[in-house]
This record gives C-alpha cells, sequence and structure tokens, in this order.
C-alpha cells in the first residue's frame, strides 16, 4: 500500500545499502515523504558513494555520505566520533520522524550498526537532534542460523508487496551491483520491522535493556 500522508524524514545509516536493505521499500511506500538519508562510512569510496547517490534518485531522497573508519578489522569508534559525525551531516532541524539502525545490530554482527543507534538515540536524548518519532530496525539472524528476518513482534512491521519489493531488489543488484549469490541480495527483506519510539527517555531505556541481555 501507498501511503500519502507527508513528513520529514531523515533516515541514519552506517553504510550504503543499508538505507535499503532495512527500509527501502517503507520509502518507496511513502513518495510523500521528505527524506534525507546521511550514510556514515565511505564517502570517499568512488564505486560505492556514486551507487549510494544514484539510489537516492530512485528513493526519491536527497543525502550525504560520511566517511567514517569502515575497515575490515571493524575497530570500534568512540561514541562521540560518531556522535559529530552524525551532527556534521544531519541537517539541523526537526524531523517528523528518524530512522536509524538497532543498537543492537540487524545481523551477528557489525559493530558500525551497532554505534550508529547508540549515538542516534543519546543524541535525541541530549536534544541535539530532534524528532518526533525514532523508528530503530527490527531484525534478527538467530545467531547466524538464516538471513536477517523482520522481527513480527516488533511496533512496526509489514509485509512489502511484490511491487515494492522487486523495485527494492533491484536497487541492491542493479544499482549497488550485487550478485544474485550476495549477502545483500540474498537477505533484501521481503518484510521491513522497527521498533518506534516517541519519548527518548523510553528509547535510552530500551538500549540499557539491550546492553544487559547482551552481558547476561
Amino acid at each position: 500500500m501507498t501511503l500519502l500522508s507527508t513528513k520529514t524524514v531523515a533516515v541514519i545509516v552506517a553504510h550504503p545499502d543499508d538505507e535499503t536493505l532495512w527500509s527501502g521499500g517503507t520509502i518507496l511506500s511513502h513518495p510523500a515523504w521528505q527524506s534525507f538519508i546521511v550514510c556514515l562510512c565511505r564517502g570517499n569510496d568512488k564505486d560505492r558513494s556514486s551507487r549510494f547517490y544514484s539510489s537516492l534518485k530512485i528513493l526519491k531522497s536527497e543525502g550525504i555520505m560520511g566517511d567514517l573508519d569502515d575497515g575490515p578489522e571493524q575497530k570500534p569508534l568512540t561514541g562521540n566520533e560518531v556522535e559529530q559525525a552524525i551532527l556534521h551531516l544531519i541537517p539541523a532541524k526537526h524531523f517528523d520522524l528518524i530512522i536509524t539502525h538497532n543498537p543492537g545490530g540487524e545481523y551477528t554482527r557489525h559493530i558500525r550498526h551497532e554505534e550508529t543507534g547508540k549515538a542516534v538515540i543519546k543524541l535525541w536524548n541530549t536534544g541535539k537532534i530532534s524528532t518526533s518519532e525514532l523508528w530503530c530496525f527490527a531484525y534478527a539472524d538467530d545467531n547466524k542460523k538464516l538471513y536477517p528476518v523482520a522481527l513480527e513482534k516488533a511496533n512496526i512491521y509489514r509485509t512489502l508487496t511484490k511491487r515494492i519489493w522487486l523495485r527494492k531488489y533491484s536497487i541492491i543488484t542493479e544499482t549497488y551491483g550485487f550478485e544474485k549469490t550476495a549477502f545483500e541480495a540474498q537477505t533484501t527483506p521481503r518484510a521491513e520491522a522497527f521498533w518506534q519510539f516517541t519519548d527518548p527517555r523510553d528509547a535510552k531505556k530500551w538500549f540499557h535493556q539491550l546492553k544487559t541481555l547482551k552481558t547476561t
């Protein structure tokens, strides 16, 4: 179903393709949204950045890229480093909705995803970014036993129409150029899900519960 209500929306992700994998169907289903997509990594990667900006045209979104370290070692970044990167890239305005990574990750595991979700929640709590609502991606891979799937128990869960899913899949395989056997193409979820928050304190409490679960 295509929804026509207008919203100002920021999508904050770690990598080019994350915006499409985890929320591309939702963006495509809301053509009236005024979307701005912030990608924190790979800004100096000419191939990936070119493909990112091409994907924005299909998603009818504006956007910008940063260049946080994204080496294969996945060395943790400081919270301040990620937060400052977000603040440098995101427009200084109020959004109706911000969509970002789950600080617990979408699959096992990618540190940049986790760091991005954590930073967005902190920035919202400290008033450095402004939104009426926050959605965090809700996916899991059962500790690598399967490709990431949308969680039906999440606050928001929507099965994509075949038409929308095929457009999303085309961005992954044609615009980003991933082979059909690649992880990204095999993953491309047919449903999208989000944890929804309207109070930053609730998001912060949820994040601390996630940390507790990881250490018990």
